[in-house]
């Protein structure tokens, strides 16, 4: 069995973050909080210790994984050749949900980059994965603490669901306050590739790199080899299939309302917008509904979204029906993770895309 500590999320008991940290000096797992998902932490120097994340995870190893430091002092350790520009955004946002993709230091385990010459970093804004890491001595590489493809975990009690007797111990700190994964980037040339939106929107990146002199931001479809996580086209997803609906408001309500009054007697789950809710009541008795809140209040939404999909998939519904944000602020994160998490995506009208644009 997999042990749990529970940790005040502000002022983590130094003799907990202790046993945390002998634990990742000795070679082992730990699931910890941060503030944009739990992650799943282990020695990032220890190529042995990195392959047990995998293992866990059952992760494909193509897939990288974002090394956590305590400080961004210590960036030396994960990092080399750091260019002028990634270390302006590094001040401007760390701690923070921003991760940068830069050359790779020589003692981080290749497992960590699935062998490539870079690595993903980050310094987490949470007070339990700051003290863990810093304990520990280590960078620590941490990818979401759930079954690889699967839903990000937002509480323990979701990395216990997934990974319960595969690690030796979960840090428990309360739900996570993002509750999306961070904004991954490249920084190439004096300018800035969005690989991953996330936590960060891309409008206040670009409002820090108008301060700063830079271009704006370009937003690129890229797979693993970019060195992000997070990149593969299925990734994110229920047990249930999830169908994603995106187009006019109007016409996404309408098509739902159609396709709900088809199989009234069929289980499915619903994971909208109170808006689009609202239009659709009242619901069969048994189409199940899990409400992220307002469009006007993304912050709160990306906040229940995995937590959301977790519920819905828990009932085994036959199908789970959401409907895509719109393209701007946190809902272009909340739709790169709904477009991944889809087995199918039902497309009513065209509709820009920033995330289509290329490099």
């Amino acid at each position: 069995m997999t042990d749990v500590l529970s940790v005040d999320p502000e002022r983590p008991d130094p003799t907990v973050i202790e046993r945390a940290a002998l634990i990742i000096r000795t070679g082992g797992l730990v699931a910890f909080p941060t503030e944009t998902v739990y992650g799943l932490g282990a020695d990032a120097f220890n190529d042995d210790a990195v392959a047990r994340i995998f293992a866990a995870k059952e992760r494909d190893p193509a897939d990288p994984v974002i090394v956590h430091l305590a400080d961004a002092g210590d960036l030396p350790l994960a990092a080399r050749d750091v260019p002028p520009l990634a270390r302006a955004l590094a001040e401007r946002f760390w701690p923070g949900p921003l991760t940068l993709v830069l050359p790779r230091a020589e003692r981080v385990s290749p497992r960590v980059s699935a062998g490539l010459p870079t690595v993903a970093v980050r310094v987490p804004a949470h007070a339990v994965a700051r003290a863990l890491i810093h304990a520990a001595g280590v960078p620590v590489a941490a990818p979401s603490a759930n079954r690889f493809g699967r839903t990000s975990a937002t509480t323990a009690a979701h990395v216990l669901a997934d990974l319960d007797g595969r690690i030796d111990l979960v840090l428990d700190g309360g739900p996570t306050f993002h509750g999306l994964e961070s904004t991954v980037v490249a920084v190439e040339d004096g300018r800035v590739s969005v690989l991953r939106p996330g936590a960060l929107t891309v409008e206040a990146l670009n409002g820090a790199l108008a301060e700063l002199g830079a271009p704006p931001a370009e937003l690129r479809r890229s797979g693993p080899s970019a060195g992000s996580p997070g990149l593969l086209d299925r990734h994110y997803a229920p047990r249930s299939p999830l169908i994603l609906v995106r187009g006019p408001a109007a016409a996404v309500r309408a098509w739902l309302k159609e396709a709900l009054d088809a199989r009234p007697d069929t289980p499915l789950g619903l994971l909208l917008f109170d808006e689009d809710a609202a239009a659709l009541q009242p619901l069969r008795p048994l189409h199940r509904l899990a409400a992220l809140g307002s469009r006007r209040e993304l912050a709160g939404a990306a906040r229940k979204l995995f937590a959301a999909m977790r519920e819905l998939d828990a009932a085994s519904p036959a199908a789970i029906y959401a409907v895509e944000p719109d393209l701007e602020g946190l809902g272009l994160a909340m739709a790169d993770r709904l477009r991944r998490a889809a087995a199918e995506v039902v497309d009513l009208g065209p509709r820009e895309d920033p995330t289509a644009r290329t490099a």
